[in-house]
């Protein structure tokens, strides 16, 4: 049976109270600057960042990005002036901060009983710190990156939300390649783990503490126990009772939100040669399928709605949109250029479709090819096509010759 496991970290697979934490973690990073930012101003741009991040995700930004621009405006530094600070803070400071934590009973044990099952294991903490200081929080557990080949492990360098917002867990998946089999989350906190893993149709354990309200008013497979009690359950599993279930119209949001925040993260970097490298003659290369998506949204997808919305069972012409590859010459146009029109095209569907109500998301059209549908079977088509796409530019990605990757 092929799993992917998805793990939260503190209180999951790490003992780290948040509550003592995060004052631990900014009292640290006062005391380190305070020679340099008076040690109110940091704390506050810290609070007031990572607020900002939460409270208002955008796939268009990262939420290292999101955060940068609130918090250098306000401690008085550029990026520049600050990283300095920042690798000693991580590299002499942070550690320190070990001592307000211990590894969560049997947490190892369940990770190497995961691994020998042959489960994928994924790290689903919310990624509001450095990358660096989320590996320093998994080896404090035991589990250090070196040992344990995690699948991934978001961070806010790479990562454009994060929980609850629903649109995380399908970003993490964006980021696994939407891997076929059963996908389950599990954590400790019903708001942020359970219930909007459950909301985007993942089963879900819950690991719980006695002093936590159960979460209630779940639609997927669930169960509660320690992680002993975790491991037995999932070798339990029914492989058809259990498939994870992404056609609500919250999950079908959540992962149309993902793939150009996936996109961005996965492209941002690339050399020219990357974006425009085939790895086989007829396979397309990443600059040719951002073109496609940019104009399927574009030229499909949004006059399409537009016309649902508008007229009564409309009926609608099927295109084959593969063929504009060729008559546009998709190869020949800038990549950056086209990440940035697709963007701003997702933007506009998104506009359109999170504003319906539930009757909208019903109403239908005759398709030629698909016959009676409606909108929401048609959104679904769309998120099938995101996610096939995102499957491709990762299998682009790592057959890439290493004379044209950059580091």
């Amino acid at each position: 049976m092929k799993l992917t496991l998805l793990l939260d970290l503190d209180d999951t697979l790490l003992k780290n109270s948040m509550d003592t934490f995060l004052p631990g973690y900014l009292q640290a990073w006062s005391e380190f600057m305070s020679s340099k930012i008076d040690p109110k101003i940091l704390i506050n741009a810290f609070l007031v960042g990572t607020r900002s991040i939460s409270e208002n995700p955008n796939f268009d930004c990262t939420l290292r990005e999101g955060f940068d621009e609130v918090f250098y405006p306000m401690v008085g530094m550029t990026p520049e002036e600050f990283q300095p600070y920042e690798d000693r803070f991580y590299n002499e400071i942070f550690p320190k901060l070990k001592s307000l934590t211990q590894p969560a009973p049997g947490g190892e044990k369940f990770v190497e009983s995961a691994f020998e099952h042959g489960y994928d294991v994924a790290i689903a903490t919310n990624p509001y710190f450095p990358r660096t200081a989320i590996e320093q929080r998994l080896e404090w557990a035991g589990l250090p990156v070196e040992k344990y080949p995690f699948a991934l492990v978001p961070s806010i360098e790479t990562f454009h939300y994060g929980k609850p917002h629903t649109a995380f867990f399908a970003e993490l998946l964006a980021h696994l390649g939407w891997p076929d089999g059963l996908i389950v989350m599990v954590g400790d906190e019903p708001n942020s783990d359970i219930f909007p893993a459950d909301q985007f149709g993942l089963p879900t354990f819950w690991v719980s503490k006695p002093t936590v309200v159960r979460p209630e008013n779940l639609r997927m497979p669930h169960h509660s126990g320690d992680l002993v009690e975790c491991l037995v359950w999932l070798e339990q599993l029914d492989t058809i009772d259990f498939v994870p279930d992404f056609n609500s119209s919250a999950a079908l949001l959540a992962t149309l939100n993902s793939t150009p925040a996936t996109l961005h993260s996965l492209c941002q970097t690339l050399s020219s040669e990357q974006w425009t490298y085939h790895p086989e003659p007829d396979e397309w290369c990443p600059a040719e399928i951002i073109c496609h998506l940019r104009d399927v949204d574009n030229e499909v997808n949004i006059p399409r709605f537009r016309k649902i919305l508008l007229e009564d069972n409309p009926f609608l012409t099927g295109m084959d949109t593969d063929r504009w590859n060729k008559e546009r010459h998709y190869h020949f146009q800038d990549g950056p250029q086209a990440l940035l029109d697709f963007i701003t095209a997702r933007k506009d569907l998104l506009t359109l479709l999170e504003a319906l109500d539930s009757q909208s998301w019903q109403r239908i059209a005759r398709h030629s090819i698909f016959g009676r549908t409606d909108l929401a079977e048609l959104v679904s088509f769309i998120v099938g096509h995101d996610r096939m796409h995102i499957r491709q530019i990762l299998d682009d990605l790592k057959k890439v010759p290493t004379t044209t990757c950059v580091s």
